[in-house]
């Protein structure tokens, strides 16, 4: 299987290049090696080839919504990805026990949407819960990643013009829960600020819900950074 990944991430990178111009370089700041929960946004079908790709060779895995299996061509692609398969619309703990074991036992980096689903115009959308408790039962830092401009590939190709994507990489940090319970408003208050680290990366016309950044708060969150001094 790594082989057929060391064939497939860089033929796939290489086509992405022709039709797109993707400035990649913040990617050097991703560990090469997990454990890491990667919070990222999610505008439409082209995140995963794109994120997939151009983070090889690193050991990924993502959560897929369970409808892609039913297309055999997608169905190995992710499989070669190592996908997770997670039933939207529903407390899936089967998906979040794979991701927990994938962060923990395999050390792996996985990669959550906390969208959780495609926004198609790039505006953030409200963020669900899910990544807190990942994060809170595996320890595991979280680190934002956005990419955007792809919104614009289908209107680009019809003009023949490349279209320009951007990735970018935060600041690591881990969820500090001590003395909290995890209620619903404990979570939903996280998820949130997890949210407005994926918005300060991107531009203004990107964030959503989550415009106003002076609404941000980091109560909960603790920075690798300041570990570190």
């Amino acid at each position: 299987m790594t082989l057929a990944l060391n064939l497939i991430n860089p033929s796939m990178k290489a086509i992405l290049h022709t039709f797109m111009q993707i400035d990649d370089r913040d990617i050097a700041k991703i560990p090469m090696h997990g454990p890491l929960i990667l919070a990222t946004n999610h505008i439409n079908s082209l995140d995963a080839p794109i994120g997939f790709s151009h983070l090889h060779p690193r050991d990924l895995t993502a959560f897929v919504k369970v409808e892609t299996w039913n297309n055999p061509l997608l169905a190995m692609l992710f499989n070669l990805w190592h996908g997770i398969p997670i039933r939207r619309g529903e407390v899936d703990m089967d998906a979040f026990h794979q991701a927990q074991d994938a962060l923990l036992k395999d050390k792996k980096i996985v990669i959550i949407a906390p969208e959780g689903t495609r926004s198609w115009d790039g505006k953030l959308k409200k963020g669900y819960p899910g990544i807190v408790l990942l994060a809170i039962r595996s320890g595991v830092p979280i680190l934002p990643v956005v990419f955007y401009g792809n919104e614009a590939v289908g209107q680009n190709l019809r003009s023949l013009r490349r279209t320009n994507i951007t990735i970018r990489v935060g600041e690591p940090f881990t969820i500090d829960f001590s003395h909290q319970t995890l209620s619903r408003e404990f979570r939903e208050e996280v998820t949130d600020e997890v949210m407005y680290q994926i918005a300060m990366l991107l531009p203004e016309t990107y964030r959503g819900v989550y415009t106003d950044l002076s609404r941000a708060t980091t109560r909960h969150l603790r920075f690798l950074s300041e570990k570190m001094n």
